[in-house]
């Protein structure tokens, strides 16, 4: 898992090491370029890609089986115009 230097805590890195999953968090008071902002902005571009259906943007439904199903649309959106995009090259 990649994080920020916000969650830089033994808390966290313990945490997630009882449940199997590797840490990769940047440590306080290092340099920046540790190259885990190249992972950040590909999981941002996704929440931003998202952010383009109103009805994903505000959580107006009330039931989550209904959400998720919004929400696999706007993927299967998202991918469907980024291979037509991608074909025509």
């Amino acid at each position: 898992m990649f994080a920020d230097r916000a969650y830089d805590h033994d808390k966290y890195r313990k945490l997630l090491q009882a449940k199997g999953i590797q840490p990769i968090i940047a440590r306080r008071g290092t340099r920046h370029g540790s190259g885990l902002g190249v992972y950040r902005w590909v999981v941002e571009q996704c929440f931003a890609l998202l952010h383009w259906f109103r009805r994903l943007r505000i959580r107006w439904e009330v039931r989550d089986d209904m959400h998720e199903a919004f929400l696999s649309l706007g993927c299967s959106l998202i991918c469907w115009r980024r291979l037509k995009n991608h074909s025509l090259c």
